[in-house]
């Protein structure tokens, strides 16, 4: 698969798939074995869907922004940043408050699919900023 294929499934499950909270996109573009390595994730489709049904709810304007991609061979590197407001309830009752933070994540693809993940989001900023840890 063309390193640039790889970056337009990458761009398009972010954009279109996580960002505009259609996640139908996790069905045609992730492998059914595919492998999940972000701490504190749910380790199947169906858990990642669980995943971000929560997000969804809890930030109802949850916005993955991409600001630097990498592609190399069957990896594509995503530096972007994550916003979204506490209106649903997230680890309590919703206070309002708002967060924006930096999220890290590398897919590697095979055949067109993502096999394997791994993300490094800034969760202490984000809990600092949604005022869940002293500053």
């Amino acid at each position: 698969m063309p390193v640039e294929m790889n970056q337009q499934i990458a761009r398009r499950i972010i954009e279109e798939g996580l960002s505009a909270h259609n996640l139908s996109l996790i069905d045609e573009y992730f492998d059914p074995n595919y492998i999940e390595n972000q701490f504190g994730l749910k380790p199947t489709i169906a858990g990642m869907k669980e995943d971000f049904e929560f997000l969804y709810h809890a930030f109802p304007d949850y916005h993955l922004e991409i600001n630097d991609m990498v592609t190399e061979g069957d990896k594509v590197w995503l530096r972007m940043t994550c916003t979204g407001t506490n209106s649903g309830g997230f680890m309590g009752q919703p206070n309002g408050k708002s967060f924006k933070v930096t999220v890290l994540d590398t897919l590697r693809f095979k055949n067109g699919r993502v096999v394997e993940h791994w993300g490094v989001p800034d969760r202490f900023h984000l809990l600092v900023q949604l005022g869940m840890l002293p500053t």
